[in-house]
């Protein structure tokens, strides 16, 4: 199992339908778990997908509309049920506390002390690894983004060609040079994965500076462009908005989600040809309970 992964608990809009449950999405990354907003029967689907309260370690709001948050209840008392021991952080708009408060304590359980509030507000929030920017919503509401910070991937052909091997290689790697051979004459540059999660929102800056070379975008489309009057209205965006983020930034594998229960299965074509128009990388509309693995980490070529 990749130790980077997009667990897709659930992909419906507003509200759920028969083939879709509200929100829900865990990513998996180097042993923390990401829960971005948790709709309501998040608890359940976790079950469903063989995620454990245990694998939680943030949980990430974008906004206070019920289908982003109303699992938030079930997932902490599940939390506190389960004992977990180790820290859970709680991001979340502080314009919205009174409605995070009444979730967090929404009905009596044994409670828990693990749980820390991160409420966040104004244009930018940073905490390595994750950065969150305000989006254009009708309600204040924030997109996130992971980021590993860049690096340089090791080329064995090279080291052995240098005669570096062993606790040498190490050494190369700590401190720059060996025997006066430096780390860049036996790798190459590699940029640090990264992943980007937009949901609802009307195209702005700050969807572009989250979605900027990204090698998975997790993005809504709840609308078709026939309804790009609603998606303007709403604060949404429809899928071929998404496909043209996706190409503007140079995204590596763009996930669609958050559609609006209008649409039927037999209408999900639509949202990869209105895609197609702007985008031709790789696309998956996501299903509830899709494992989706983070695509290899780039690096740039010998010359």
């Amino acid at each position: 199992m990749s130790s980077r992964e997009l667990v897709v608990l659930g992909t419906s809009s507003a509200v759920p339908t028969r083939h879709r449950n509200h929100n829900g999405y865990l990513l998996r990354w180097d042993g923390q778990g990401f829960l971005f907003d948790p709709g309501e029967g998040t608890q359940r689907q976790m079950l469903l997908a063989g995620v454990t309260a245990h694998q939680v370690n943030w949980i990430c709001l974008t906004h206070f509309h019920g289908d982003h948050c109303l699992g938030v209840p079930g997932v902490i008392q599940r939390i506190a049920r389960d004992k977990v021991e180790h820290p859970v952080r709680a991001v979340f708009p502080e314009s919205g506390m009174e409605y995070w408060n009444r979730l967090r304590h929404a009905a009596v359980f044994t409670d828990t002390d693990v749980i820390s509030e991160v409420p966040i507000s104004g244009e930018v929030f940073e905490e390595p690894p994750l950065t969150a920017r305000r989006l254009s919503h009708p309600v204040e509401s924030y997109g996130y983004r992971l980021q590993e910070p860049s690096g340089r991937r090791m080329l064995p052909d090279l080291l052995r060609a240098h005669g570096i091997i062993g606790p040498e290689v190490g050494e190369l790697q700590r401190t720059g040079s060996v025997r006066g051979i430096t780390l860049e004459e036996c790798s190459v540059p590699r940029a640090g994965q990264s992943a980007a999660f937009v949901m609802d929102t009307r195209i702005c800056d700050a969807v572009f500076e989250l979605a900027n070379g990204v090698d998975l975008l997790v993005i809504e489309s709840t609308f078709l462009s026939s309804e790009s009057g609603l998606a303007k209205e709403y604060g949404h965006l429809t899928a071929f908005e998404a496909g043209l983020v996706a190409a503007e930034c140079g995204v590596k594998q763009l996930v669609l989600t958050h559609f609006s229960e209008r649409y039927r299965p037999a209408e999900e074509p639509a949202f990869s040809q209105e895609v197609r128009s702007n985008f031709d990388g790789e696309l998956i509309l996501a299903r509830d309970l899709m494992r989706v693995p983070l695509p290899r980490q780039r690096h740039t070529p010998t010359t």
